[in-house]
C-alpha cells in the first residue's frame, strides 16, 4: 500500500514539478516563436536560441535554490539545494558557452567575416551584448572557482564572496535577453513568463535573505555573551537575546550568523548549534580556522549579531522513535551534542565520538554530564585511522571491518536511527559501514556542510 505524502513530500512534489515545467515553457516558448521549423534553415541560430533560453531558465532557478525560501529548504533541506544550486549552475554557464558558440557560427555563416571577427562585431554593436559578455565572464569565473580543485585553495570566506558577483552576471545578462531575445521581445506569453520569473527571483532574494534575516535580527536583538576556549583551536560562543523560543530553533540545526565585530562582520558563517536552544540563550561552537576565525574568537561581550535561519532537516523529525544512535568525527560533535540534550527518544540513545586525539574530543564533559543524566551511553573513539584504508573507526580497531566492530558497540544496530555528522569523507565509511550492517538507508540521517 502506497504511503500517503506528509506536508514536506507534498511540497517536494510540487516544487519539482514547478521546476520541470519551467524548462518545458522555455521549450514551447521557443516552439512557438518558430524553433522548429528554423532547424533545417538556420540551425546554429535555432539551436543557439534554445540553448540561452534554457541557460537563462537555470540561471534563474539556481537563484531560487539558494534564495532561502524556507518552505524550499523545509522541503528539501540546504545540503540538497546546494547540491542543485551547483548542477544547475555548471550546467547553465556550459549552455550559456554553447549558445554563444552556435549564435557567432550561425550569424558568421551570413558574413564573409571570420567567426572570431563576427563574434568581436556581435560583442560590441548589439544592443546589451557588451554587458551579457561581462556577464558571462563573470559566471564563468564563478563555475572555475567553485571546481572542487579551485575551491580546496580558497578560504570559505573568500570564495563566498567572489560567489556573489554571481548575482552581477545574471544582472548583466538581463538587457540582452530584453533587447535582442526574440522569445522575450514578442509576444505576450513569453513576455509575462520571462519577467513573472526574473521579479520571483529577485523577490525572493530581496525577501528571505535581506528582508527576512533583517527583521529577525532585530526582533531578537541577539549579542555576544561570552566566549569560551574550549580546546586548541575550539571556541564556544554564547549569545543572548530576546523571544529565542519564537525562533523556532531545533537541535541538530544551523544558523548563519555575522558578528558585527569590524572589517569583514558581513560574511556570513555557518555553525550549528552546539546545545539545545533556550529561550534566553544560543551557542555556537567552532573551530578557528579560515580568515576571519581569529576575529570571531575575539568578539567582545555585547558585540550585535545578525542571524539567518534556523536551517536544517538533522533533526528527531527525521527519526521513526525508538533507539537512536550519534555519530561524530571531529567539530562535527556540535549538532550531535544538541541532538543528545534536546531530542526525544523511544529507546535507547548512544553516541559515538571519532578523533585524531584525547584532546581533541572537544565538549567531553559536557557530553559525560548530558550522558549521565540522560541514561545514555557516550563512546570515545580517539586515534589515527588505520593505515591503507577508509574507515570511520580507529587504527586499533582495524583487525575487524567497520560493520563488524560497529555491530558490536551498538546492540541492535540495524534497528536504529542513525544520524551522522563529520567530514565527508568519514561520513561516506560510515555509511558504507552502517549499510553493511544492515541499517536501511532510510534510517541513517546526515547534512553535508561543504562549500
Amino acid at each position: 500500500m502506497t504511503r500517503p505524502l506528509d506536508s514536506a513530500g507534498r511540497a517536494r512534489a510540487l516544487t519539482a514539478f514547478a521546476g520541470a515545467a519551467t524548462l518545458g515553457v522555455t521549450c514551447a516558448l521557443w516552439f512557438d516563436r518558430g524553433g522548429l521549423g528554423d532547424l533545417a534553415g538556420q540551425p546554429y541560430l535555432s539551436t543557439g536560441r534554445l540553448t540561452g533560453l534554457l541557460a537563462a531558465n537555470l540561471l534563474l532557478l539556481q537563484v531560487f535554490t539558494m534564495a532561502r525560501v524556507p518552505w524550499l529548504e523545509r522541503a528539501w533541506g540546504q545540503d540538497r539545494l546546494a547540491r542543485w544550486h551547483r548542477l544547475t549552475g555548471f550546467a547553465s554557464v556550459w549552455l550559456m558557452l554553447a549558445h554563444l558558440a552556435l549564435i557567432t557560427v550561425g550569424y558568421g555563416a551570413t558574413s564573409d567575416a571570420g567567426v572570431a571577427r563576427r563574434f568581436v562585431e556581435l560583442v560590441l554593436t548589439y544592443p546589451g551584448m557588451l554587458l551579457a559578455a561581462a556577464g558571462a565572464g563573470l559566471l564563468l569565473a564563478v563555475v572555475v572557482l567553485s571546481v572542487r580543485a579551485a575551491r580546496r585553495r580558497l578560504r570559505y570566506e573568500n570564495w563566498h564572496l567572489l560567489h556573489l558577483y554571481a548575482y552581477l552576471g545574471i544582472g548583466l545578462a538581463l538587457p540582452h535577453q530584453l533587447w535582442n531575445g526574440t522569445e522575450f521581445a514578442t509576444g505576450a506569453p513569453a513576455r509575462a513568463y520571462w519577467w513573472t520569473l526574473y521579479l520571483a527571483a529577485a523577490a525572493c532574494v530581496l525577501l528571505f535573505r535581506l528582508a527576512l534575516p533583517w527583521w529577525r535580527s532585530r526582533r531578537h536583538r541577539l549579542r555576544v555573551d561570552r566566549v569560551r576556549h574550549e580546546a586548541s583551536d575550539v571556541y564556544s560562543v554564547y549569545l543572548t537575546g530576546r523571544d529565542l523560543d519564537r525562533l523556532a530553533a531545533r537541535p541538530g540545526q544551523f544558523l548563519l550568523w555575522r558578528l558585527r565585530t569590524g572589517r569583514g562582520w558581513t560574511r556570513a558563517h555557518p555553525f550549528s548549534l552546539s546545545e539545545a536552544p533556550r529561550p534566553d540563550r544560543l551557542r555556537f561552537t567552532f573551530r578557528s580556522g579560515g580568515d576571519d576565525g581569529a576575529r570571531l574568537a575575539a568578539a567582545a561581550p555585547g558585540t550585535a549579531v545578525l542571524v539567518e535561519g534556523p536551517f536544517g532537516m538533522l533533526t528527531e523529525a527525521r527519526g521513526r522513535g525508538g533507539a537512536v544512535l550519534l555519530m561524530a568525527a571531529g567539530i562535527g560533535i556540535t549538532p550531535m551534542r544538541a541532538l543528545l540534550e534536546g531530542m526525544a527518544v523511544g529507546g535507547e540513545l548512544t553516541l559515538i565520538y571519532r578523533a585524531r586525539t584525547e584532546r581533541e574530543l572537544v565538549l567531553r564533559a559536557e557530553l559525560d554530564e548530558i550522558a549521565a543524566r540522560r541514561g545514555a551511553r557516550v563512546i570515545y573513539l580517539p586515534g589515527s585511522p588505520p593505515p591503507g584504508r577508509v574507515s570511520c573507526l580507529t587504527a586499533e580497531l582495524a583487525a575487524r571491518a567497520d560493520h563488524e566492530v560497529l555491530a558490536d558497540l551498538v546492540p541492535g544496530l540495524a534497528e536504529r536511527d542513525v544520524f551522522l555528522c563529520g567530514p565527508p569523507p568519514w561520513m561516506d565509511a560510515a555509511r558504507a559501514a552502517l549499510r553493511a550492517a544492515g541499517v536501511p538507508a532510510r534510517r541513517v540521517h546526515s547534512e553535508r556542510f561543504g562549500w
